[in-house]
């Protein structure tokens, strides 16, 4: 087997296609096989075995907090601040700099995520099903409207046609609509504060509310787009003043689910981490750390919602490694991404941790270490791990169905053995989720959250 750092390089580059000219890769001539001796791809990638955490890290002088110049642009009559009341219950969590992050638990308008929902439905439900055991009402704590467009992050990193005034218009008014919903709901606005579902949608959000800070000519020219959509309130946009993912609400959120709600015992499963790079590298300043989880030396979420259930949290060596999405090459260099996810990711959890389980917190961590695995046997690597979000494995030792609510039959990375190690009956699951669907089939549906409190309002 190839040296993994040379594997990185160069299996990527041996199974790139390349277009008839042979000028290169489907993307660029940059992805061309570099034909480096094995010491030398070895010398060129030796950057990516270096311990990198907070300690070793240059923090160097404190930088400027983006929600300080908020707070001036709503004193001088530009922007709406969507602000985090007491009645968000929020949770104050550090970050990377020492900085206060303060957390909404409840009254949360959930921003979900377009690859979740049509790659991975059981990261979606298992967080609703969470609101619903902690008896979050449906319309007043928590609201899962229609009313809601793509982030098209995705678009924008992976085809290079997308702007930056596209970028700000859709966040603007995903944001405005957040503000406002409540308001259909006999609410005050602001009464929902967003919880952003998705990595790719969180980093994107908080780039693009940093450049809307830095720059007065981006403001005025997505403030005419808005007024023209009629997203403008009182002639202004509405920023948030925290943009939070999903997984700080897991973590603050970590210690109830453990002492309320878990049922299943995990001490005797071993747990790898991937965190997604649009949540830590990404607006590096604004991701969670904690003294406590990892020596504060790594972001806490995923391994403290691990800790707190009790499982064995495994390390493993390419831990800071993207997991072979990126993004562009997904799309023009698919095989470099299947052959990086294996070799980086799957391969080395396996071998090193023995993996039972891998937890990620973004879609397309998630999908791209999930939907790949089966490519390892065409290339005689039959590495298998089981790849879900932290929220998804916290579901399952709290006694969520793994096909009903955790929807594990989505996935194609193998869940069963993981499943049965935990206790629960895959073969009884899949039995009581056939006769479900039987129901369904009968019109008797089971909804997880009332579908006549989503609203459809104006574009």
């Amino acid at each position: 087997m190839q040296d993994d750092q040379q594997s990185a390089t160069a299996s990527g580059a041996k199974h790139a296609g390349k277009p008839p000219d042979g000028k290169g890769g489907a993307h660029s001539a940059a992805f061309a096989r570099a034909g480096l001796a094995p010491d030398q791809a070895t010398q060129a990638t030796d950057w990516v075995r270096q311990r990198i955490d907070r300690r070793n890290l240059d923090l160097g002088e404190r930088m400027d907090d983006v929600r300080e110049h908020l707070y001036e642009l709503e004193k001088d009559g530009q922007i709406i601040i969507h602000r985090i009341a007491d009645e968000h219950a929020p949770i104050s969590a550090k970050t990377l700099f020492g900085w206060e992050k303060r957390i909404p638990t409840r009254q949360l308008w959930h921003h979900k995520s377009c690859g979740q929902c049509g790659n991975i439905p059981g990261y979606p439900t298992a967080l609703l099903w969470f609101m619903n055991r902690f008896g979050f009402v449906p319309g007043k704590d928590y609201l899962d409207e229609t009313d809601q467009t793509s982030c098209t992050a995705w678009n924008y990193h992976g085809s290079g046609i997308g702007n930056m005034e596209s970028l700000a218009a859709v966040f603007l008014r995903n944001m405005h609509q957040a503000y406002v919903s409540g308001m259909q709901h006999g609410h005050q606005a602001g009464h929902f504060y967003p919880l952003i579902h998705c990595g790719t949608s969180f980093g994107n959000y908080k780039e693009v509310r940093k450049y809307l800070v830095e720059s007065s000519t981006l403001r005025e020219k997505v403030t005419k787009i808005l007024g023209k959509l009629g997203r403008l309130v009182d002639g202004k946009p509405v920023i948030p003043e925290e943009i939070v993912h999903y997984s700080e609400w897991a973590h603050v959120m970590r210690q109830r689910i453990a002492s309320e709600l878990q049922t299943i015992d995990v001490s005797h499963i071993r747990v790898t981490a991937h965190v997604a790079c649009h949540y830590y590298k990404m607006i590096h300043e604004d991701a969670i750390y904690d003294s406590e989880i990892l020596d504060g030396n790594r972001t806490a979420i995923i391994t403290s919602m691990a800790q707190a259930l009790g499982a064995q949290v495994m390390d493993y060596s390419t831990w800071y490694d993207c997991c072979g999405f990126g993004f562009r090459h997904i799309i023009s260099e698919r095989e470099f991404t299947r052959s990086f996810t294996m070799d980086r990711k799957i391969r080395v959890v396996r071998e090193e941790a023995n993996s039972d389980v891998m937890l990620a917190n973004d879609t397309g961590c998630v999908t791209t270490m999930d939907k790949n695995q089966w490519i390892g046997r065409a290339h005689e690597q039959p590495f298998a791990v089981p790849i879900m979000a932290e929220i998804q494995f916290a579901a399952l030792a709290c006694g969520a169905d793994p096909f009903k609510i955790v929807q594990l039959q989505w996935h194609a990375s193998p869940c069963e053995e993981l499943v049965e190690k935990m206790g629960i009956s895959w073969a009884q699951a899949k039995a009581n989720f056939e006769n479900y669907i039987k129901e369904v089939e009968q019109g008797n549906i089971e909804y997880l959250y009332d579908p006549t409190l989503a609203y459809g309002g104006k574009a």
